[in-house]
């Protein structure tokens, strides 16, 4: 079958290890299911495979058929949005907290293909109110913004939400979300076109990148590191929390803990989300009348144009592939 897949570890150079062509097809093994894949969405994760960088010791086995999030048909015709984390068969508890989790591209073939297999309980039935192009984001960056805002933030409607970035896919999802949830959202940006973007998603504010704010927040969600991590200890209120949810700029940072104890700020991280916290975004994105914001749209055929945008740091909001 057709399938996009990284060949080897590339750490230095990852697109020289991006090979698009023909895979076999997965077979769906007891208590599985096969997906037919109409879209799916362009993560850094894939990036992350194509240079070999996993939390799993056991390593990557290549050839590995990339892609972590999607959006397609059961074999019987039911429209289904792929839930990308996997772990144990008799882990009950928190999806994310379970030692052996991973995501698709890492130990199980990927979405970037003609057809996926998943277990049953990660093909989530699809509402009639989202359609397959803007579903096929919703996996992982979306996922990860949602489980950020509603489990992890302690926000309450009104409270004001910094975002930190404002045209990545993750910071697009924070914007739309937050706006829908009725929190005060603003955003930081290094150029006008960001700063337009959020505004056009919702942001009620927006400020350059390590502006001082007018005032305090009472959350953070950051997913740069870094460049802008002085930036949110400055900027959170007493009592406030910042949500860690990435590196883009790396994850070696200097947290001063007077602050922390004298201020009560709580620092949390947060990845991905629970299957019941893709169950209720997608609920809440029918409900809310939200249209996830999407980038570039390319057939996979092309997909290498979308990995070259994103490793050169051209992205903006999220790319889909289209089969």
């Amino acid at each position: 079958m057709f399938a996009i897949y990284a060949t080897h570890a590339a750490p230095d150079d990852p697109l020289s290890a991006l090979e698009i062509g023909e895979q076999p097809e997965p077979a769906a093994r007891e208590g599985w299911v096969r997906v037919k894949i109409s879209h799916a969405s362009l993560n850094r994760h894939d990036l992350f495979t194509l240079r070999g960088i996993t939390a799993h010791p056991e390593g990557i086995s290549f050839p590995m058929i990339l892609g972590n999030d999607g959006v397609g048909t059961l074999d019987d015709g039911t429209p289904v949005v792929i839930y990308p984390v996997l772990g144990s068969d008799d882990w009950r508890d928190d999806e994310t907290l379970d030692p052996h989790w991973n995501i698709f591209s890492e130990f199980a073939p990927g979405t970037f293909a003609d057809y996926i297999a998943v277990p049953r309980r990660n093909a989530v039935p699809l509402p009639s109110g989202i359609s397959a192009l803007h579903a096929s984001v919703l996996g992982t960056a979306w996922l990860t913004a949602y489980r950020a805002l509603f489990t992890k933030s302690g926000l309450r409607s009104g409270q004001t939400l910094l975002v930190q970035g404002s045209s990545g896919g993750m910071a697009t999802a924070l914007i739309q979300l937050g706006r829908a949830a009725g929190f005060e959202v603003w955003t930081t940006s290094r150029n006008d076109e960001g700063h337009a973007l959020a505004e056009k998603l919702g942001a009620h504010r927006t400020f350059t990148s390590n502006e001082k704010l007018p005032h305090k927040v009472q959350a953070i969600v950051d997913n740069i590191g870094p460049a802008s991590w002085a930036h949110s200890m400055a900027s959170i209120a007493r009592g406030g929390t910042i949500v860690i949810t990435g590196g883009t700029t790396g994850f070696d940072v200097n947290l001063p803990l007077l602050p922390v104890l004298s201020e009560q700020i709580t620092v949390r991280g947060s990845i991905m989300g629970t299957l019941q916290d893709m169950k209720d975004m997608v609920t809440f994105i029918a409900a809310s009348g939200i249209t996830p914001e999407i980038g570039l749209v390319l057939p996979m055929e092309q997909a290498a144009e979308g990995f070259r945008t994103m490793w050169e740091g051209r992205t903006h909001r999220k790319t889909v592939f289209t089969r």
